[in-house]
């Protein structure tokens, strides 16, 4: 079962307004530093059906916003998106189309690509989500190592990212349990599910099962 790790073997993104960002790296976590000044440079081009609703803040059509969400510059949110009471959004925050941002769920400094559905008292820092990824409730992309230092990704070789903050990096139509603890810089394959209440740390193929750090098996084909 091969580990992989680039965006090329992770995402497929063709959201206009996100493929020259995916297109400047080879590694997802490369992305990271850059999607501040991204969100800013797409802001002040314009992007075309998207107003901005308030100072740093380009959103598209159909969004829907509920009362009582915070959402904080820089940030686009893309059309058809569903932002529901509770939500926060921290800054530097850009999503594809369709999404769901949910009920107390907390945002900062991500991309999430088309149909990412974070509904349910989720953390997503520091993180890239691809299309149909899932986070059940309560799940958490834990983006800061308790000894503060760079996130290492531990896959088939090591990746010394240079980074303090990395948290979850979900491939397209990654599935993840309610109650889930991804550790920085976990890497979860493509359209593979992880176990509720599964605590993970490192690299996950694509098409399995996640049982736990030690137990991955392959999916039935369906």
């Amino acid at each position: 079962m091969t580990k992989h790790v680039k965006i090329k073997d992770l995402y497929t993104c063709n959201t206009p307004y996100l493929q020259p960002l995916f297109e400047k790296a080879e590694y997802p976590w490369e992305i990271l530093p850059l999607i501040k000044s991204y969100i800013l440079a797409l802001i002040e081009h314009g992007i075309d059906g998207y107003t901005e609703i308030e100072p740093g803040v380009l959103v598209g059509e159909n969004v829907k916003i509920y009362p009582n969400t915070v959402i904080e510059a820089p940030a686009i949110i893309g059309s058809g998106t569903e932002i529901r009471p509770g939500a926060f959004l921290r800054g530097a925050v850009i999503t594809g189309e369709d999404c769901v941002i949910g009920n107390s769920s907390e945002l900062k400094n991500c991309v999430l690509l088309n149909h990412v559905q974070v509904p349910h008292y989720n953390y997503v820092g520091d993180s890239v989500l691809g299309n149909f990824a899932h986070m059940g409730a309560g799940s958490i992309c834990s983006n800061l190592k308790s000894d503060g230092k760079p996130v290492v990704i531990r896959g088939e070789t090591e990746y010394v990212t240079g980074l303090r903050k990395i948290g979850g990096i979900l491939a397209d139509g990654a599935d993840i349990g309610c109650g889930c603890v991804l550790n920085p810089g976990t890497v979860i394959g493509k359209n593979t599910s992880v176990y509720p209440l599964t605590a993970l740390r490192g690299v996950f193929p694509a098409n399995c099962i996640v049982k736990s750090t030690d137990t991955v098996v392959v999916r039935e084909s369906r």
